[in-house]
Order: structure tokens, then C-alpha cells, then sequence
């Protein structure tokens, strides 16, 4: 079953000089087509500029296409009567977490999604339960927001996102503010409401090693989708990520090294483990 679907999504930004008339287009997305089935963990890649914040966007219907269509879940983001039905089932979490964050404590906010779709409240209070446990946050639940680091009130915006049991949440550079053990907490979250929870995941990011966990991934680029692929597909093309200006992990370019002086490695090689995996065989295979 397919949550999302993408035909030939093109969207401009329209800029306007200081009387409001129109100067010009900027193509923000340039014709992507793509599909996400329920339950998978999608990554979009790319770096600023390349259009995938804007394709986020229209996920939830806070933007519609210029150009061509989006359908969530079978609903056409450009029908108003849907966008109320397209936002319960497609949830966002955005860069800044204070931003989302409006409760006084933890479990009051997380609430709050909820409420206002009218869930009773008996029901409430088991989402909140159940969304925190998720994210690993239950036992902040009674805390203030603000006495969090930025990891914790992030897996708070998403365990708020969770308790309106959204099929799909967009997770829209989700750790950008964070600092790397917050983003780990963050992945490892999105991670498991994926494998555990069996909601859609998807995620935008610049960030390589954020997509080693992805089923897929999408590279974009000045608005188009450059790359599709699982993650080792897309790590075993180390040149042509360089050329887009992306890095890739350092045990991934170690490894691509390595093969390019001669030894026998597999391509795309995500982690440490696999790493010393493969040169345990090269060195099996000297002796």
C-alpha cells in the first residue's frame, strides 16, 4: 500500500520586490516522481538548496504543487476539504523543537495533539503513555520542557506527533540543532516507531550516517531526485555523492580508500563492524 505518491511534483517559490510584485520563479522541486509504501523508513538526502525541505512540505499540505500531484494516502494534497484527513495521517516534526513545544510539562504536550482532534480523554492519557515509552521520555513525563536538553525535546515533539496515531511522520531535518548524541537519540527513536510501532518514517536530512538505517534513499538535488537506492546501493557510489557535494561516512570513504589501493572490499560499507568484516576475508584469503 502506498502512503505517498509524487507525480511530477514541480513547485516554484514566487519573489517579490518591496511592493509585493511579482520579480520572479525559483524552482524549488523540478519534477519528482516517487513513491513511499506504508511501514517503510525513507531518507531524503540533500544538502541546502537541494529541494528537500520543500518536497517535505508537501507531505502535509502546508505547501501544493505547482506542478503536477501529491497523494497521501490516496487523498489529493490539493483538495481542501482532505488537508484536515491529510494532517492527522501525516505528522511533522521540524528543526526546532522549541517551536512545537507548548505545554508547561512533558506529558500536558504531548496531550495537546490529541485533545484537540477530540480523542476522549481516558484514550488521551494512554497515547501520551504509550507515545513517550516510544520515545524512551516516559519517565520525564511530569518535567517542563525547558529543563530538557535539545535530544529530549525533540523525541518529545515526535512522541506528540505519535499520539495523534499518524500512518506517516516527516521528520524535517529533525536534528540539525542537535548535537551528536542528541541526533543519535533522535534516529534511534525514529528508528523505532518504525520497527516497533510500524509507522512510515520519513526522514530529511543532510546528514550521511543518519541514512544507514533507511529501507531507502532519495538524493536530491537543485530539485530533482539524483540517486534512489538502499543505502549500500547509494554508499557503493562514492564519486558521484562527491560530486553533489555530499560526504559520506568516514568508515564508508575509509573503505573506498582502501579498494582503491588495491584491496579486495566490498562496495558501500556502512559501519566498523562490516569493515573489519571484510578485511578479515581479504586477509583470510592472503594466507
Amino acid at each position: 500500500m502506498r502512503i505517498v505518491e509524487a507525480r511530477d511534483l514541480s513547485f516554484d517559490y514566487i519573489r517579490r520586490d518591496e511592493e509585493g510584485n511579482v520579480e520572479g520563479t525559483t524552482r524549488a522541486v523540478d519534477h519528482v516522481s516517487l513513491d513511499i509504501s506504508q511501514g517503510d523508513f525513507v531518507a531524503i538526502l540533500g544538502h541546502n538548496g537541494s529541494g528537500k525541505s520543500t518536497f517535505a512540505k508537501h507531505l502535509n499540505a502546508i505547501l501544493t504543487p505547482t506542478e503536477g500531484t501529491v497523494w497521501v494516502d490516496g487523498m489529493d494534497t490539493r483538495e481542501d476539504d482532505k488537508i484536515w484527513d491529510i494532517r492527522q495521517e501525516t505528522g511533522m516534526v521540524f528543526q526546532n523543537p522549541d517551536n512545537q513545544i507548548i505545554g508547561q510539562v512533558v506529558e500536558e504536550d504531548v496531550g495537546f495533539g490529541p485533545e484537540n482532534m477530540g480523542v476522549p480523554t481516558k484514550e488521551i492519557w494512554e497515547r501520551v503513555e504509550e507515545s513517550l515509552k516510544a520515545v524512551g521520555m516516559y519517565e520525564y513525563r511530569k518535567y517542563s520542557p525547558n529543563k530538557l536538553s535539545g535530544g529530549q525535546k525533540q523525541r518529545v515533539s515526535i512522541a506528540g506527533v505519535l499520539a495523534m496515531h499518524p500512518k506517516c511522520i516527516v521528520l524535517d531535518e529533525p536534528t540539525a540543532m542537535l548535537d551528536p548524541s542528541g541526533r543519535k537519540e533522535v534516529i534511534r527513536a525514529a528508528r523505532a516507531l518504525n520497527d516497533v510501532e510500524k509507522v512510515t518514517v520519513i526522514l530529511i536530512t543532510h546528514y550521511m550516517e543518519e541514512i544507514i538505517y533507511a529501507d531507502r534513499v532519495f538524493v536530491m538535488d537543485a530539485g530533482k531526485v539524483a540517486m534512489e537506492g538502499t543505502p549500500k546501493e547509494v554508499f557503493s557510489r562514492v564519486e558521484d555523492l562527491k560530486k553533489l557535494r555530499l560526504g559520506v561516512p568516514e568508515v564508508t570513504e575509509l573503505a573506498w580508500e582502501l579498494k582503491k589501493s588495491g584491496l579486495d572490499l566490498p562496495d558501500g560499507i556502512l559501519t566498523i563492524e562490516e569493515l573489519i568484516d571484510a578485511l578479515e576475508k581479504c586477509k583470510a584469503q592472503h594466507h
